[in-house]
């Protein structure tokens, strides 16, 4: 057993990843944080929570413990910046997303320690159900789940569309899947982008290998979405929409890959 993840399995060829949800920081961690650092503003608020739902869809979920302060498990081990020319905010972060410290001091954080007991588990169980998936229907299905500030200038300009698809520019999945979620998105009322800012990262990148038989799709929701941003209050109403929204671009992609991928 481990406290690194909570997960629930599915039924389908579908896995949703949940990997920073989390909130818990070890207190040796938590010790050394500036007030900033402390407050994890960079978590991906209550994304576990949108999609409960879920299990309704036979898809597993497999959702992070940790904060990404901690270990950025979308980030791969060896640290190397995912998109080119942008701020890269790095395995184990010194920064906010905002620029302010996470940390008091300058000393050094145990990279390998932390890769070794809070980035490895997480992502051996997800290659461990990807192959169990892909073995049990032919392929896997891989949803990355994410949200973001609508506004952080660091990071990008302006404000952020309510729904950010990534397939690494195609590459992620077969022809067709991207297109059918990138649909279901344009007909939901809120604004949305393919392979915009946001074109997946690393596990999206990693994990997605049609040619293999994985298929993987990111989704950044902006969090105005449904919460309120300056408070990190869920608002039900609002998240009950986008929950909707969500659930028909999910029953898209098991759709499309249905009549494309099954053998």
């Amino acid at each position: 057993m481990t406290d690194v993840f909570g997960f629930h399995e599915g039924d389908s060829p579908l896995l949703i990843s949940v990997p920073h949800a989390g909130t818990r920081v070890p207190g040796n961690v938590r010790g050394r944080m500036t007030a900033e650092g402390a407050a994890i503003p960079d978590t991906d608020w209550h994304v576990s929570e949108l999609y409960s739902f879920a299990h309704e869809l036979g898809a597993g979920l497999l959702v992070a413990n940790y904060s990404r302060y901690v270990v950025d498990l979308n980030r791969p081990s060896t640290d190397e910046a995912l998109y080119e020319g942008q701020v890269a905010t790095g395995l184990c972060p010194g920064q906010t997303f905002a620029g302010a410290p996470i940390y008091r001091d300058a000393g050094g954080v145990d990279v390998d320690g932390r890769v070794d007991v809070d980035w490895q588990p997480y992502h051996a169980k997800l290659r461990t159900q990807l192959d169990a998936l892909r073995e049990a229907f032919g392929y896997a299905l891989l949803w990355d789940a994410h949200s973001i500030a609508s506004v952080v200038p660091r990071l990008f300009d302006g404000e952020l569309p309510a729904l950010n698809v990534g397939t690494d520019d195609g590459r992620s999945c077969a022809a067709g899947i991207g297109e059918a979620v990138a649909e279901a998105a344009a007909g939901s009322g809120y604004s949305h982008v393919v392979n915009g800012r946001f074109r997946g990262g690393f596990i999206t990148r990693h994990y997605g290998d049609p040619a293999g038989g994985v298929h993987a799709v990111q989704l950044e929701i902006a969090q105005r979405v449904y919460m309120d941003e300056a408070s990190g209050v869920y608002d039900v109403h609002k998240a009950e929409r986008l929950r909707a929204t969500l659930r028909h671009m999910l029953e898209a992609l098991l759709i499309t890959a249905e009549e494309k991928l099954k053998v």
